[in-house]
């Protein structure tokens, strides 16, 4: 079957890097006789008209080129669709690239998609918004609503806005209901992981897969400020699951379980974030995995 390509990137701002990437695309992609269409993403994150396009010209292939936000947004366009989709990462985090073990240097994320295999991965919906990485509540939301507000981005920018954040951090109270248990917990954040990290290979779900059915929770409970850079350390480290069933669960420092789905009460509002871009906030959040939503070009 004939592979048709549309590649989404960034409109060109006349960066050195940009255009060398969009060059890069052209040749290569003319080299291996497949068709393509080169088209911008747009700031408000509307793809609807992406399925019946998709279908009509029998694109076999979405390229991605762009960051974990970009991602989400077209992603949630291409649940159970009939097409392949590709990422060149171009992101802060890029944190489903690199779970997926797709590198950031272009052309290198190129020969994957050109050569390597597609795999059906999970994604998820937290009140029916589209996921298809990693949603945090709490600390963590809190530096990704400051982090978009900076005019300058990158892990420098966003290792500033940790650590101002860390600083004046807080616990918030939880209520958490899995299959008709629920339990109580103070907390610094919460992780619902489809991926195992944040982005930037920084960790916080060890044992999550991209296509297991099942989401990885990581709840960072209430300490001391030492204690909590310890235990986050040891998560990231040697993280282990475990049943939230477990009768010391509630009184450890991290609690680690996977669930297909679950319900978070959150009562003060705690600041929520989806795929690393700050999202609105809620008093409960439904949660449930979404198997097999999309099909990620992988290395070979």
């Amino acid at each position: 079957m004939q592979r048709r390509f549309i590649y989404f990137i960034n409109p060109i701002s006349g960066t050195k890097g940009k255009l060398q990437l969009l060059e890069m695309i052209k040749i290569k992609t003319a080299e291996q006789n497949i068709p393509f269409e080169i088209l911008h993403t747009n700031a408000e994150g509307n793809y609807n008209y992406l399925k019946e396009k998709i279908r009509a010209e029998k694109i076999t292939d979405v390229i991605v080129c762009g960051g974990d936000g970009s991602i989400n947004q077209i992603g949630a366009a291409l649940v159970g669709a009939d097409v392949n989709v590709g990422i060149i990462p171009m992101g802060s985090g890029n944190g489903l690239a690199f779970a997926a073990k797709i590198p950031k240097q272009a052309n290198k994320a190129l020969s994957i998609i050109f050569n390597g295999h597609a795999t059906a991965i999970d994604a998820f919906f937290i009140n029916n918004q589209f996921s298809c990485m990693l949603c945090g509540i709490g600390f963590d939301a809190q530096v990704a609503h400051d982090f978009a507000k900076q005019k300058k981005r990158g892990l420098a920018t966003y290792v500033k806005q940790s650590t101002k954040n860390f600083i004046g951090a807080k616990p918030y109270p939880f209520n958490i209901s899995v299959n008709g248990d629920s339990f109580s917990t103070d907390a610094f954040f919460i992780s619902i992981a489809n991926s195992n990290q944040f982005g930037n290979n920084f960790t916080i779900a060890p044992g999550a897969s991209l296509n297991d059915g099942l989401l990885d929770i990581v709840i960072v409970n209430k300490s001391s400020k030492m204690r909590l850079l310890w235990n986050v350390w040891q998560q990231i480290r040697k993280g282990a699951i475990r049943p939230y069933t477990d009768k010391q669960y509630q009184s450890t420092d991290v609690g680690y379980f996977q669930t297909a789905q679950l319900t978070i009460h959150n009562p003060q509002l705690a600041p929520l974030h989806i795929d690393g871009d700050p999202a609105a906030t809620a008093p409960f959040f439904e949660i449930a995995v979404i198997p097999g939503a999309l099909r990620l070009l992988l290395p070979g």
